[in-house]
């Protein structure tokens, strides 16, 4: 498909804070803005904070069509424009790998990267691939909320609060539904981003849960290695949802980066 540079899909958003740079967060496959609760509680006190549910999820309406892994960029891009002349973007897992090809597609909106808990995309590997195309059958079959209790305590690592599993399994059940879901499982079955990494211009803070059993600490140091302006860090006692498991030490981690990045004050 032809992606196009200006598509501006009705998204819904959840948004806090009132000054400072706008930190734009893009959520995993299945999740939605829920997932940053913790970021828009703390960092909005430095920085204009705007979650996005990515467009067939949760309170999002359904994309009329397809949409590829360019679209959902342009979709990001279009957010962008309409409140700042560039943002920092936080993209956890699947929305790490928007946050990529957004800095690649459109490298004048993003001042700064953090990506967390991502890789360079599924069709990196032909099972990993074959497995992500298979997940909206899954879906269809199960329904959303069998489907969450299924895959969301993986998410976390086995040490998890319960409190924090439950919260992620009715995060994932309210959020993911068909066609949507489907559309973008498919962006990351085709997305192999490896070769465009070393375009990538803007300062990136990668992050990796040291539990991550879902992409894992080895796609994440692809990521770094590949990118020229980088830091690295593992985030102990957490899983593939660092940012929610330890928000604490996450947190601090990003605005560290956006102290250096954006010149936040002490």
């Amino acid at each position: 498909m032809n992606a196009r540079a200006d598509f501006r899909p009705d998204v819904h958003v959840e948004e806090a804070g009132d000054h400072g740079p706008l930190l734009l967060c893009l959520h995993g496959i299945g999740s939605s803005s829920a997932a940053f609760a913790p970021q828009l509680a703390e960092l909005s006190s430095y920085a204009r904070v705007v979650a996005w549910e990515a467009p067939g999820y949760a309170k999002s309406p359904d994309p009329l069509g397809p949409l590829g892994l360019d679209d959902y960029a342009d979709a990001a891009a279009a957010l962008i424009r309409d409140r700042a002349s560039t943002a920092h973007v936080l993209g956890v897992s699947w929305g790490g790998v928007i946050a990529l090809r957004l800095a690649s597609r459109h490298p004048e909106l993003v001042a700064s990267l953090i990506v967390a808990d991502s890789s360079a995309g599924s069709g990196t590997d032909e099972a990993k691939a074959k497995g992500m195309r298979a997940r909206a059958t899954e879906l269809a079959e199960l329904g959303p909320r069998a489907f969450a209790e299924g895959r969301g305590p993986r998410l976390v690592s086995p040490g998890a609060p319960g409190e924090l599993v439950r919260r992620v399994v009715d995060t994932m059940a309210a959020s993911v539904r068909l066609p949507g879901y489907a559309y973008a499982a498919e962006s990351m079955a085709a997305a192999d981003l490896r070769a465009e990494l070393p375009s990538i211009a803007a300062p990136t803070l990668v992050l990796c849960g040291e539990q991550d059993r879902v992409t894992g600490i080895d796609a994440s140091q692809a990521i770094a290695g590949a990118i020229h302006r980088t830091a690295y860090v593992i985030v102990k006692d957490a899983g593939h949802l660092a940012n929610q498991e330890q928000p604490g030490h996450f947190n601090a981690w990003v605005l560290s980066h956006l102290r250096i990045t954006a010149s936040i004050p002490e």
